[in-house]
């Protein structure tokens, strides 16, 4: 989520600037104007404070790492280095400087990902190592980009071009281009992959059209109208951990959730047709005669379930998650809140907000003015001298002895990819005791 202003009114809570969801879903984490807070996401009548980190004030980005205890902070202060931090420990990994403002970070387990507005640097996560940078990428000012979290692949997402919504399809684990996809005829505004990195949904700057395609082919399999009436800025897209269900968020009242389902007719049709299947069969032949546009309207899926908010205007991030066993729609939002709604996933329409939850208590100060006009007049930082564009600055003296990497569940070494079983039973921890990667200065 971009930097907000603080929203006027009674509910105008304290110092949100960002939000974002780690990659299951189990957790929120919130940028601050006095550093990051970091929330659990897996009840319905609390929300657990799991840590608040005031190393650096202004954080307009704050990502973490699955369940573990790494976290990526960026501040408006130095809008061109990323800290990593292992907050359990209340320490420094590393840190990174760019030639120029960081706009978004991606994570997984093997790839951690750097969007500036037109380069983007992808690293290896187990020993934080600079593998790949794309340069002149097509200008991309809100720093858009996707990373899939499965871990036998690690497909990266990004705007292919200034001008229509063209995606590039990149391998972050093979370093190479796997696809373009013309997506849309208007620039890009949102993307994201499902759970298994072999969905990809894409939405353009009029926000009327959501599209699905498959990954690596790029072919179309669903497509969804959001509206007709207005344009729109769509903030966030996310699939459930299922796929069966894709939800929108967007600076108007309404969330939409749409399902993904292929619409055959049944046997049972095909037997005894009715009235209504036979005009469906005529409209669906007609539209092989029709021009491209209306027979793409002709197939097009509204909502199946959708959400009024009760704000307008404000930036929002959604997601769709299994709580205590039901399905719920996340939405935390500028005005400080982090709603849950339950969801029917059997007959959709309007859901009900579950529990609403204050992210910050009503004693805390107000946040003045624009954050987002202080990252764009932010004082230019030096630009790094090595790697060309970005260089290491290690935190701590390099270690004389060879460090572990990252050890997620206890059983992994420096490099190896866990199989994905081993992450069946609930949440990924950390070893807080071999998680290290390698610090120190790194070189071409």
């Amino acid at each position: 989520m971009e930097p907000q202003d603080a929203p006027d009114g009674p509910e105008a809570q304290r110092g949100f600037i960002c939000a974002s969801f780690n990659q299951d879903t189990t957790s929120l984490s919130v940028g601050t104007k006095t550093g990051y807070r970091l929330f659990s996401a897996t009840a319905v009548d609390k929300l657990d404070r799991i840590h608040e980190g005031v190393e650096c004030p202004d954080v307009y980005i704050v990502e973490r790492l699955f369940s573990s205890s790494l976290v990526v902070v960026v501040s408006l202060s130095m809008p061109r280095r990323m800290n990593v931090y292992h907050f359990k420990k209340g320490t420094e990994i590393c840190n990174y400087s760019y030639s120029n403002n960081i706009l978004s970070v991606r994570l997984n387990r093997q790839r951690l990902v750097v969007c500036l507005e037109e380069s983007i640097y992808i690293h290896n996560i187990k020993d934080m190592k600079l593998l790949k940078t794309l340069l002149n990428t097509p200008t991309n000012p809100s720093g858009l980009c996707a990373l899939s979290v499965n871990h036998s692949n690690s497909y990266l997402a990004y705007p292919g071009s200034t001008t229509i919504g063209e995606i590039t399809v990149y391998d972050a684990n093979n370093l190479s281009t796997l696809t373009l996809i013309q997506a849309h005829d208007s620039p890009l505004a949102a993307l994201t992959f499902n759970a298994s990195g072999t969905k990809l949904a894409s939405a353009s700057e009029k926000g009327t059209v959501i599209r699905v395609f498959t990954i690596p082919e790029g072919q179309k399999l669903f497509e969804f109208r959001r509206g007709m009436k207005r344009y729109v800025s769509i903030s966030s897209l996310s699939f459930s951990a299922d796929t069966q269900f894709l939800c929108a968020s967007s600076n108007t009242e309404t969330v939409h959730i749409f399902k993904l389902e292929q619409h055959c007719p049944s046997s049972q049709e095909e037997e005894s047709p009715t009235w209504s299947a036979y005009v469906g069969k005529m409209f669906t032949a007609a539209s092989t005669y029709l021009p491209a546009q209306v027979s793409d309207m002709m197939h097009q899926d509204r909502a199946f379930a959708t959400v009024r908010l009760n704000m307008f205007g404000l930036k929002n991030i959604c997601a769709l998650a299994t709580i205590q066993k039901l399905p719920r729609l996340l939405v935390a939002s500028s005005d400080g809140y982090f709603y849950i709604y339950n969801v029917d996933p059997q007959d959709g329409g309007e859901c009900i907000l579950a529990h609403k939850h204050r992210l910050f208590d009503s004693s805390e100060e107000q946040v003045e003015g624009s954050d987002e006009d202080k990252l764009d007049n932010v004082a230019p930082q030096p630009a790094s001298q090595s790697y060309a564009a970005t260089v290491a600055l290690p935190s701590t003296p390099p270690s004389s002895t060879t460090l572990m990497g990252y050890s997620e569940d206890g059983g992994a070494q420096k490099g190896e990819i866990i199989p994905e079983h081993e992450f069946a039973e609930g949440p990924i921890c950390l070893d807080d005791e071999n998680e290290f990667p390698p610090v120190g200065s790194h070189s071409n």
